[in-house]
C-alpha cells in the first residue's frame, strides 16, 4: 500500500467527518479507507466489483 496514492471522494463533506479515501492507481485492486483513521486498515476491492458499487450508488444517490 506504500504506492497508494489516496484521493479524497467527491462526496465528501467539508466538515471533516463521512470521509473516504480511494486508491485507484495500482493494477488489480482498489483501496478504500476513512480518512479520519488512515492508519486503520484499507477495504480491498477488484476494480469490477469496486465500479459496479459506484454505480449502483450512483444511481441511488447521496443519502442523509
Amino acid at each position: 500500500m506504500t504506492s497508494a496514492r489516496w484521493r479524497t471522494s467527491t462526496y465528501s463533506g467539508s466538515n471533516g467527518g463521512s470521509c473516504v479515501e480511494v486508491a485507484d492507481n495500482m493494477p488489480g485492486v482498489v483501496l478504500v479507507r476513512d480518512t479520519k483513521d488512515r492508519d486503520g486498515g484499507a477495504l480491498l476491492f477488484n476494480p469490477g466489483s469496486w465500479q459496479s458499487f459506484v454505480n449502483l450508488a450512483k444511481r441511488i444517490g447521496p443519502l442523509g
